[in-house]
């Protein structure tokens, strides 16, 4: 590990940590320490992979705090796994986070690679989602589970064979191909879904599809798991360490979905409870209407985490990069996608940040909340990070791609908002 003094907070995909961490972490916290920079990662296939992430994000850090400033470090290791640019996530990764699942994806894993050019691998890859996912349906193929729950994609519910062609089709327009390799016949009408058969033939181009797909299924299942975390396990255990040591300023960073990990813990903190003196959210993948108070498109709705920014002392600081293809192109389809799949349309009319319902955080920052400042990051480094409020770096210059976060710029960000720097 880069820096000292260092420890771990582990918690399984319910929330729950080992006996005794809130009090170990308070113990360190009661050792003559001013702040502690508490760090989740996002999707990682391995603990130890996360661990190596922390040490490496981590080590700018000594190097850029004032005399006085005596910090600890925690990372957040949470049953997650790794969010990149590959079309599908590693099988054993999937395992690894997974495991009851291991017989459903051992079968995904076969189509994918074979790839039958028949409709029904694709109907058999469309109930593999739904049983990797844990969505059931009824007889007219609406989603039937019981219970409290965030909406249902629609993509988990809809037909699998044109599910697939839609994402084709928006890998093809990202990469550039698309005029190569024509439009997916049928996807045209305002219809959506359902709008025509000619798109049927050759049906092995589309598995290319679906192996997005897929992604987009972990994606659902690592996103209710990440806000899980935070507010069931996170949130509670920084109210303990706030009872036990209540001088200690606590620093939040995420990325990715370790971003909507951490900005879930103020959800869960206690009542009363003010520890956090700083957010800040490396590319987070969730989305950039969380904190507002009402949706532009919706007046009467919030966003899931309406007003939680008044519960940090400081500031919460959402950077965003425009050359996030991971969160400008796929979150906003997946997002899309969860909506009534008879009002879906083409693919190409559902990338980017044409429509700013779907946007993510770490695309174009925090939206929709009055008061919020934007800055780029030259400035951001020259006079500092404001003392409050919600603020949207443009670290464009810098991070160029969802995993780019490594860098010395980024944790003098970090350090600026936690106001510890020279």
């Amino acid at each position: 590990m880069s820096v000292e003094p260092y420890r771990e907070i582990t918690f399984d995909k319910e929330g729950d940590g080992p006996a005794g961490q809130p009090a170990a972490l308070a113990a360190l916290a009661r050792q003559g320490l001013t702040d502690l920079v508490v760090f989740a990662h996002g999707w990682n296939s391995s603990p130890a992979g996360a661990t190596r992430l922390c040490s490496d994000f981590f080590e700018p850090f000594p190097g850029l705090l004032a005399p006085g400033v005596e910090a600890g470090y925690a990372g957040v290791i949470w049953p997650s796994m790794m969010f990149t640019g590959e079309p599908v996530p590693d099988y054993r990764a999937l395992v690894t986070v997974l495991p009851e699942k291991e017989p459903v994806l051992d079968r995904l894993t076969e189509l994918l690679a074979t790839a039958p050019a028949d409709e029904a691998a694709f109907a058999e890859f469309g109930a593999l989602l739904r049983e990797l996912t844990d969505v059931a349906v009824d007889g007219d193929g609406r989603a039937a589970a019981a219970g409290p729950r965030e909406p249902v994609p629609a993509f988990l519910v809809a037909d699998p064979l044109e599910v697939c062609a839609l994402f084709t089709e928006a890998l093809e327009a990202d990469a550039g191909t698309a005029a190569d390799a024509g439009p997916a016949e049928g996807f045209g009408a305002a219809e959506g879904f359902g709008a025509a058969e000619g798109f049927r033939v050759g049906l092995g181009r589309y598995w290319k599809g679906a192996r997005e797909v897929l992604r987009q299924a972990t994606y659902y299942v690592m996103k209710k798991r990440a806000g899980r975390v935070g507010e069931s396990g996170l949130g509670p255990l920084l109210g303990e360490v706030a009872r036990a040591a209540p001088r200690v300023r606590v620093h939040l960073v995420g990325h990715s979905m370790g971003a909507r990990l951490v900005a879930y813990a103020l959800k869960g903190l206690p009542s009363g409870a003010r520890p956090v003196a700083s957010v800040t959210l490396l590319q987070g993948a969730f989305s950039h209407y969380a904190f507002a108070a009402r949706l532009p498109h919706d007046p009467g709705r919030a966003g899931a985490l309406r007003d939680l920014q008044n519960r940090v002392r400081g500031p919460v600081v959402a950077c965003y990069s425009r050359h996030d293809t991971a969160l400008g192109v796929f979150y906003p389809l997946a997002s899309r996608l969860a909506g009534d799949s008879a009002s879906l349309t083409r693919a190409a009319g559902l990338l980017g940040s044409d429509d700013p319902r779907w946007a993510a955080i770490g695309h174009d920052g925090v939206q929709a909340v009055p008061g919020t400042v934007v800055r780029p990051l030259a400035a951001v480094l020259r006079d500092g990070v404001p003392a409050s409020g919600c603020v949207s770096v443009d670290m464009a210059d810098v991070v160029r791609s969802h995993s780019d976060i490594c860098r010395a710029e980024l944790a003098r960000v970090v350090v600026s908002a936690a106001r510890t720097g020279r």
